[in-house]
């Protein structure tokens, strides 16, 4: 299964094309940019509390049959979040100073 490759920062709905290389994911796939994940969330998922990783850039060709972002096309569903700012700076608060390994 492919990533779905989200088209938007969840915080801040910057555009993160396929091959953003300031979009960031968690291991639900939760997609931000590098400015929110740094400057808003402190590395803490707002959603699930996890870290966060650059989000890999899919093939725009097909080096192998099948695999590319042309043939296997990114989401264009917007995400949005569904917690208020002060809640969400509430959750990173907590679990900031924990590293994602040990959280």
């Amino acid at each position: 299964m492919a990533l779905e490759l989200r088209p938007n920062c969840e915080c801040c709905d910057v555009d993160l094309p396929p091959a953003a290389t300031n979009a960031r994911i968690c291991t639900y796939e939760c997609t931000f940019c590098a400015t929110c994940v740094e400057e808003v969330l402190f590395n803490v998922c707002p959603n699930c509390g996890g870290g966060f990783t650059p989000r890999p850039i899919r093939p725009a060709g097909p080096w192998r049959p099948g695999l590319s972002v042309s043939e296997r096309p990114p989401s264009t569903k917007r995400v949005g979040l569904s917690y208020e700012r002060d809640a969400i700076a509430e959750f990173s608060a907590r679990l900031r100073e924990i590293p994602p390994e040990d959280r």
